[in-house]
């Protein structure tokens, strides 16, 4: 990198463009630093997020290994330069780290490290956390030069700002250029972190919908079961076929309980997204519900490529809820799910062949079937939902994603 005045600012452009793609708060902490490592061409990088108990919640790092990281041990304490930039909230910028009176408490494993540069990532006067780097790996002048004799060839009223011995590494424009990237990193985050919050309370929504559906309908079938149960129990003796009639009623509500019953758990059931992907999951799912309903359920997946995290839950639980309506409110004896590449994105595609309804009275229909909610599930993502519904021709629901 050249560091005339000026010259870094496309590389923070395109830094700051990478960082606003991401939502999930570790994904935004991993870009933060690798765009900084490049930004500066430093060999190390790493950003702490402190905890409220004297160490840090998440510290992601760039530039080692996964087997160095290993060796390192646990994650580090808030202590020396890392304590002095969450607690003065001002930028270092030394020539040996390891000359500094902070500097102690290394593991043994760790990297070695010389010229150094730390800045605070914050949110006003709160601090989000701190980023550092280390090793600058080029634009690095020679140990001795005309200096005066203190190992650095710039002048004393240039800011260079390092002790002597092993020259300039990190430059007062290094100091700007992060400077700008750690701001809108603050931002980033803290949109992240809104964002995350904001499904959290979706997530804690759907519960709570959940346990009323269970009550208002589980609950209320497992009451009639118990009465009718009763009611068999009484008729055993004087009334034997009426009994028998009352103990099939027994097993058709018991039936229908366990529907209920399985339809909960899959909701509740957290998607394995991270581990097994959308395609995977999907059909895990499908198969269950073909499994559990009379309807047959089927899948099919065409050329899907990895989609942001975001955008493959927002699929999920469109999916999920396509599925519900489909299976507890249709009467269809098919439903059909497919999942297709769409452009950089995805096209989901639920059909079924039950009774349909009137797409004009959508507000009523929207608010039975879950419309608004899962149209605001792709919109937040910045996807496209759309339903296609006569009476007695069933529903198809789809939703595209752009990709990212």
């Amino acid at each position: 990198m050249t560091n005339g005045p000026g010259a870094g600012i496309p590389a923070v452009s395109s830094a700051i463009l990478a960082m606003s793609r991401h939502l999930e708060v570790r994904d935004v902490l991993k870009t933060i630093v690798a765009s900084a490592r490049e930004l500066l061409d430093a060999e190390y990088a790493a950003l702490g997020v402190p905890d409220d108990h004297g160490g840090f919640a998440q510290f992601v790092v760039d530039g080692i290994s996964d087997e160095e990281w290993k060796a390192i041990g646990p994650l580090p304490r808030q202590h020396g330069i890392l304590a002095a930039m969450l607690h003065s909230a001002t930028p270092e910028r030394l020539a040996d780290v390891r000359a500094d009176p902070r500097f102690g408490g290394w593991p043994a494993a760790h990297p070695d490290m010389s010229d150094f540069i730390g800045l605070p990532v914050a949110d006003g006067d709160e601090i989000l956390g701190a980023l550092f780097l280390a090793n600058k790996r080029r634009d690095k002048p020679p140990a001795s030069g005309p200096s005066g004799g203190d190992g650095c060839p710039f002048t004393a009223g240039d800011g260079c700002g390092f002790t002597a011995g092993d020259g300039c590494g990190f430059t007062e424009e290094d100091e700007r250029l992060l400077g700008i990237l750690a701001e809108h990193a603050a931002i980033a985050l803290t949109n992240a972190r809104l964002y995350e919050r904001s499904r959290e309370l979706t997530i804690a929504g759907e519960r709570a919908r959940l346990a009323h559906e269970l009550h208002d309908a589980v609950a209320q079938k497992l009451f009639s079961l118990r009465l009718t149960a009763q009611a068999a129990t009484a008729l055993v003796d004087r009334d034997p076929a009426r009994a028998k009639g009352e103990l099939h009623q027994v097993a058709l509500l018991a039936a229908e309980a366990a529907d209920e019953l399985r339809a909960a758990v899959i909701e509740l059931r957290p998607a394995a997204l991270d581990e097994d992907g959308l395609v995977a999951t999907l059909r895990s799912q499908v198969q269950v519900l073909d499994r559990a309903h009379t309807a047959c359920v089927t899948f099919e997946a065409h050329g899907v490529r990895v989609l942001p995290s975001a955008q493959e839950e927002a699929l999920l639980r469109v999916a999920q809820e396509a599925l519900h309506n489909a299976l507890r409110h249709s009467g269809a004896g098919h439903v059909a799910v497919t999942l297709a590449r769409y452009g950089q994105g995805a096209l989901l595609r639920i059909a079924d062949d039950g009774r349909g309804f009137d797409t004009r009275a959508v507000r009523r229909a929207g608010r039975h079937l879950g419309l608004v909610s899962m149209r605001d599930r792709a919109g937040s993502v910045g996807g496209k939902l759309t339903v296609e519904s006569e009476p007695g021709k069933g529903t198809t629901v789809k939703m595209e994603v752009p990709g990212g």
